[in-house]
């Protein structure tokens, strides 16, 4: 009989953890097999049409031959990164040329791509803890050292990360931010950028903001851009989306902007790793940003209601919970009585006996333990629901 035959996996690939959400996710569905209606509140996935004039022009592209080839570059079509250079310019006053934009398959592509091309084995990148997973794993699988900062609520967030900068030796070469903040909602002013663009700056650091929830603010707020700062795109680049803000999450189309060096790295690393995106789909996104702003003004108040609705019923039934100004999740922390039992098997909880799937603070890193991340897709009468089931479970 012959030697077992051995598949060695990379050890990048041994020491990611267990991705906590595909268990969760794994027993929503066994539940949804046995006919068990759970109410997803997991996953920041959006449950609304993608607008109406964004499909028709997918449907009119789909129907041209030569849009089924090999799309003409890798970064993107030309008239797509000039309509996101104006749509840059229209909504934040941000000058862009097509140069300095290159577009991806979704931002975590982006965001992990972007880390194989400026990281070398061993650099160090900060990112504030908790994290969404892809702004810490995308740095470990090129072969970096994460250093975390805990987000906190308060003031002390921006000195705490400007002294674990200065005390690294040597300086970490990448910080990756996100505002508004996916898990925990939290926002920024303007203010925080100038002072991250001078610390950057002055310590040689490249920053790298994810802006996936720019669209999606309440009460009158606007999340700045990264961008707007004056010598921003000295030193960074900004990820943005079409996922959120226009419904096109399962489209996978985002885009990277900026510093034009960083935007010609991740160009060429593309360039060995994939053809581009589907040509209609980036068509259609044109007419996304040309002409869809007043569906993502009335997508944000569809999201401001159901934050309202969920976050006034929790609060009912005796909850903390704070409305976040923007982004499309609610950061809850767990109640008192149930919070020694930590946030993944409260998780468990809940989906099993309430019948609400929900995410555990813990799967974006040990800051997040304690918490709970609620995302705002489902219908208000939905929410309603989730909120009377919960309430029965834990009585």
């Amino acid at each position: 009989m012959s030697e077992e035959f051995v598949i060695n996996v990379a050890n990048r690939v041994k020491q990611l953890p267990p991705y906590l959400f595909g268990r969760l996710n794994a027993l929503k569905y066994e539940k949804r097999r046995n006919n068990i209606d759970v109410i997803d509140l997991g996953m920041g996935n959006p449950n609304d049409p993608t607008p109406q004039p964004i499909i028709q022009k997918l449907c009119e592209a789909v129907q041209d031959p030569r849009n089924h080839r090999y799309t003409v570059s890798a970064n993107g079509i030309f008239n797509l990164r000039r309509e996101v250079a104006k749509y840059y310019e229209k909504q934040f006053n941000v000058i862009l040329d097509p140069e300095e934009v290159v577009c991806t398959i979704g931002s975590k592509e982006g965001i992990s791509h972007l880390c194989l091309g400026l990281l070398e084995t061993g650099d160090t990148v900060v990112v504030p803890n908790p994290a969404f997973p892809i702004h810490i794993h995308a740095v470990n699988l090129a072969g970096g050292n994460v250093v975390s900062v805990p987000l906190t609520e308060d003031e002390k967030f921006l000195p705490n990360l400007i002294s674990t900068v200065k005390s690294l030796k040597p300086h970490p070469k990448m910080l990756i931010l996100n505002f508004p903040h996916n898990p925990t909602a939290a926002t920024i002013e303007l203010s925080f950028f100038e002072e991250i663009v001078a610390f950057a700056r002055k310590h040689n650091i490249i920053v790298v903001h994810d802006f996936a929830y720019c669209g999606i603010a309440f009460d009158g707020y606007k999340p700045p851009s990264f961008l707007q700062v004056k010598g921003a795109k000295e030193i960074g680049v900004e990820f943005n989306t079409m996922s959120k803000s226009f419904n096109m999450a399962g489209w996978r189309l985002g885009f990277c902007v900026g510093n034009k060096e960083i935007v010609s790295t991740l160009a060429k690393v593309k360039g060995y790793y994939d053809y581009g995106i589907f040509q209609p789909v980036q068509i259609a996104s044109i007419i996304a940003l040309r002409e869809c702003n007043k569906y993502t003004q009335e997508q944000a108040q569809i999201y401001q209601n159901r934050r309202d609705v969920l976050c006034d019923g929790l609060n009912r039934i005796g909850w903390n919970v704070k409305k976040p100004k923007a982004s499309m999740f609610v950061w809850a922390p767990i109640p008192e009585k149930w919070r020694s039992m930590g946030s993944v098997d409260f998780a468990y909880k809940l989906m099993n006996e309430a019948e609400v799937s929900v995410a555990p603070g813990a799967a974006f890193g040990e800051h997040g333990e304690g918490y709970l991340r609620l995302a705002i897709v489902e219908n208000e009468l939905r929410l309603k629901q989730a909120v009377r089931q919960i309430d029965r479970a834990l009585r």
